[in-house]
């Protein structure tokens, strides 16, 4: 996929994001503003009811006190003492909201503005939240000679009640945000990988080619030497190619065997012949099919075996070809004189085995990376260094496997030191 069409992809799903994320937003907010306006709705038809109950009751108690209506003078009603106590009023209240669906404390009072006074109150603590936010309504307002007193009513707890009524809807709606910014993320991680996967790829096989087609064009070369007839024949003029073609075919083998680990690795069939090798004799082995190349740069390997204890449980071939990737590696990333050290160590249930180089090194974001399947540094000069990005996944995967851990330390310019721990036994 090309970067343009993918960061196109991105920006779309971005849009796309955004306008469905908008839309739930709006949803909830216009929700919200329904429940809200239903809960004023019922409040308001639920404090009318009180205001005509409390009319009726004065009436009714004036009528008591007083069976002549015309020698009530302009009409003033009675004191609310006379005819209702606070708690038959907080009873009243909390009758009439509750056969509206509005349960939730409140606190009422009934206010005197013309004498910034309170009447009756269900607690002096919540005065000036009445006034300035509470719900008012007008009593006894067909009294044409007095001042009204008004019914005040605050909910404390307001919006957190009208959340618990819409906690369902909010609950559905958080789960699908969630899912939404989640596939989203998940999605583009997965087209980046993708990317970058098909980047790598294309880099093997271009690696691939290149890698194969030298040995092959040398062996090439060889057989037709070999055929002219024209070239003078000599034993050391056929033992010349035939050695040329046996290093080249070795080459191809090599570079053959890199590519079956690495399919092997993606198949998870590794097989593992388990037994008791000496990290020692493996480590002096590859020593001596690598060193011709680390003399060809005028370099050297220098070994401090210290482990008294080389011996461990493990498979003799992998092993052999993790310390062959490592010094490899090392030779390769080193462009002038290499200087390699190989230093083991004994642990309590263990052998650690160290590889320094001087080489170009790593810096500290490539590190992550590094044993990433067909992972290559892109920086500096290593695209000069041949290489498929093997080498450093199958490592991992056999120190794995052996219930080992690897580590590595580096620095731009300074070298890489790779510090790899392996059991004794490997646990069951």
């Amino acid at each position: 996929m090309k970067r343009n069409v993918l960061v196109g992809i991105i920006i779309i799903m971005t849009i796309a994001l955004i306008g469905l994320l908008g839309v739930q937003l709006y949803w909830i907010s216009s929700a919200s503003s329904v429940k809200e306006a239903s809960f004023r709705r019922s409040v308001n038809e639920a404090i009318a009811k009180v205001v005509y109950k409390i009319e009726r009751l004065e009436k009714r108690r004036a009528a008591e006190i007083n069976p002549f209506p015309g020698m009530l003078s302009f009409n003033k009603h009675l004191d609310f003492s006379l005819f209702i106590t606070p708690h038959e009023m907080d009873s009243l209240i909390s009758l009439e909201l509750n056969i509206r669906g509005v349960d939730t404390r409140f606190q009422f009072g009934i206010y005197q503005p013309e004498f910034d006074l309170f009447i009756m109150e269900k607690s002096s603590d919540y005065q000036k939240l009445l006034i300035q936010v509470g719900y008012a309504y007008p009593l006894f307002s067909a009294d044409m000679f007095t001042t009204p007193e008004y019914l005040l009513i605050y909910f404390p707890y307001e919006r957190q009640f009208l959340l618990t009524e819409l906690w369902g809807m909010l609950l559905i709606s958080i789960v699908l945000i969630v899912v939404i910014v989640y596939t989203f993320s998940y999605t583009i991680t997965i087209l980046i990988q993708q990317k970058k996967i098909s980047d790598m790829k294309s880099d093997f096989i271009n690696n691939m080619t290149h890698e194969f087609k030298t040995p092959i064009s040398t062996i090439s070369l060889a057989c037709e030497a070999l055929g002219d007839k024209e070239l003078p024949r000599s034993e050391s003029f056929y033992d010349t190619y035939i050695e040329v073609i046996r290093e080249e075919n070795t080459r191809l083998s090599i570079l053959s065997e890199r590519i079956l680990q690495a399919a092997v690795l993606e198949k998870g069939e590794m097989k593992m012949q388990l037994e008791m090798v000496d990290i020692h004799a493996i480590i002096r082995d590859v020593i001596k099919s690598i060193r011709i190349q680390v003399e060809i740069k005028d370099g050297v390997i220098r070994t401090n075996l210290l482990a008294k204890h080389s011996q461990l449980e493990g498979d003799k071939v992998h092993l052999t070809n993790l310390v062959y990737n490592l010094l490899d590696n090392a030779t390769k990333y080193t462009p002038r004189k290499p200087e390699i050290t190989i230093t083991t160590e004994n642990t309590n249930r263990g052998i650690t085995l160290s590889i320094q180089d001087n080489g170009i090194g790593i810096s500290k974001q490539e590190q992550k990376k590094i044993f990433d399947k067909l992972y290559r540094i892109p920086t500096g000069n290593i695209h000069n260094v041949r290489g498929f990005g093997l080498g450093l996944s199958y490592v991992k995967a056999i120190v794995g496997v052996h219930q080992g851990k690897i580590t590595i330390e580096s620095e731009i310019n300074k070298g890489t030191l790779f510090r790899i721990y392996l059991p004794y036994k490997i646990p069951e």
